[in-house]
C-alpha cells in the first residue's frame, strides 16, 4: 500500500512516515499543495493524507484539484482547524475523512485501513451530465453556462437523477428519496415534477435529456439528446 503524506512540518511529516511505514506502507511525502496535485497525478496513491495548513495553496484547494484532474484515491485531511465550518469545507471540496490535530497514530492508521477498503471511487463535487451541471453543496445548477433557477424539490429530483446518470430509476425510486413517507399526494407527483424539470433543464435548450422509459420510470441521458443545439 502506498500513502502520500503531505505536510509541511517537517518533524510531523517525519513522525507520520515512520509511523506508517511500520505498518509496512510505502511512504512519499511532500510539503506544498502544488507538489501534491502532481504526485497524485502521477501516481495512483491508495491513500492521501493531507495537512489543510500549507504554504502556496491549502488543504482544500489540493484536494479541489485533484478531483478536478480525475484523481480519486481517498483522502484523509488532518487539521488543527476543528471549526465545523473547516470540516465541512474538506468534505465539500472532495476529501473522504476529516481527522483534527492532535490525534493518535493508532486512529490514522484506522481511518486510512477503512479508506483504503473502499477505493478509489469517483466522487466529483459537481454532477454533470451532458452539458447540465449541478452543484450539490451551492444548490445551483447550470446547462452550458446558462444558470437554471429550480426549487428545492425539482433540485433533489435532479440530483437523484445526476447521481445515477444512464440508469433507469422508476418512480417509486425517485419517490422514496425525494418524498418522506408521509406524504400524501403520491399518484402522480413524479411525473409532475419530471415536467417541471424539462420545461427549466431542456426545452429552452433544444436537449432532450430527460427520457420516459415506458413501463419502468425516467432515464436521465449521460448525453444532451439528438435535438440539443
Amino acid at each position: 500500500m502506498r500513502v502520500l503524506i503531505v505536510e509541511d512540518h517537517l518533524k510531523m511529516a517525519a513522525l507520520l512516515r515512520r509511523g506508517l511505514e511500520e505498518e509496512g506502507y510505502a511512504c512519499d511525502t511532500a510539503s506544498k499543495g502544488e507538489d501534491a496535485v502532481w504526485m497524485a497525478a502521477a501516481t495512483n496513491y491508495d491513500a492521501i493524507t493531507l495537512d489543510v495548513m500549507l504554504p502556496g495553496i491549502d488543504g482544500f484547494e489540493t484536494v479541489r484539484r485533484m478531483r478536478n484532474n480525475d484523481v480519486w484515491s481517498p483522502v484523509l485531511m488532518l487539521t488543527a482547524r476543528d471549526a465545523l465550518e473547516d470540516r465541512v469545507s474538506g468534505l465539500d471540496t472532495g476529501a473522504d475523512d476529516y481527522l483534527v490535530k492532535p490525534f493518535a497514530l493508532d486512529e490514522l492508521l484506522a481511518r486510512l485501513r477503512a479508506l483504503i477498503r473502499r477505493g478509489p471511487v469517483e466522487r466529483p463535487s459537481i454532477l454533470q451530465a451532458g452539458s447540465l451541471r449541478l452543484d450539490p453543496k451551492t444548490h445551483q445548477v447550470w446547462r452550458g453556462d446558462t444558470a437554471i433557477d429550480l426549487s428545492a424539490k425539482e433540485f433533489t429530483l435532479l440530483e437523484i437523477f445526476m447521481r445515477s446518470p444512464g440508469e433507469v430509476l422508476s418512480r417509486l425510486d425517485l419517490l422514496e428519496h425525494a418524498w418522506d413517507y408521509a406524504y400524501e399526494n403520491r399518484s402522480n407527483v413524479i411525473d409532475v415534477y419530471v415536467r417541471y424539470l424539462r420545461e427549466k433543464i431542456d426545452r429552452p435548450f433544444g436537449a432532450d435529456s430527460l427520457q420516459t422509459v415506458r413501463g419502468a420510470g425516467y432515464r436521465l441521458r449521460t448525453d444532451d439528446g439528438p435535438d440539443a443545439a
